[in-house]
């Protein structure tokens, strides 16, 4: 199986529009905490942490331009057809937080998220 690929934003960034403090995605920060949890799933992804500056283009790279918004796991090739995906060329990504951890966890053998 080849690895699904997790863009996330790094941990900490500043806004340029908000030039007071330094922020972090508490989207990000959900997904971080699971993956420190369970370090030996997380060896099953590539996890790459872009700038919260657009352009992102590594994202732009995978699935364009339209789609930077970020977290976003882009599924590898070899992902089963019925994970519900959308799709920018050849890609398939997931880019809702809660259908991330959903896939996460049927996928990669992370836990559900409690309902």
């Amino acid at each position: 199986m080849s690895k699904d690929t997790l863009f996330l934003l790094q941990r900490e960034f500043p806004d340029p529009r908000l030039p007071a403090n330094t922020y972090f995605c508490p989207h990000t920060a959900k997904i971080e905490g699971l993956l420190a949890t369970f370090p030996e799933k997380t060896r099953l992804l590539d996890v790459i942490h872009v700038d919260f500056a657009r352009p992102r283009e590594a994202v732009i790279a995978r699935i364009g331009e339209e789609n930077q918004s970020l977290p976003v796991l882009v599924l590898s090739p070899d992902a089963p057809s019925a994970i519900p995906a959308e799709t920018a060329g050849n890609e398939r990504f997931v880019s809702d937080q809660a259908a991330i951890l959903e896939v996460l966890a049927v996928r990669h053998g992370f836990p559900h998220p409690h309902p």
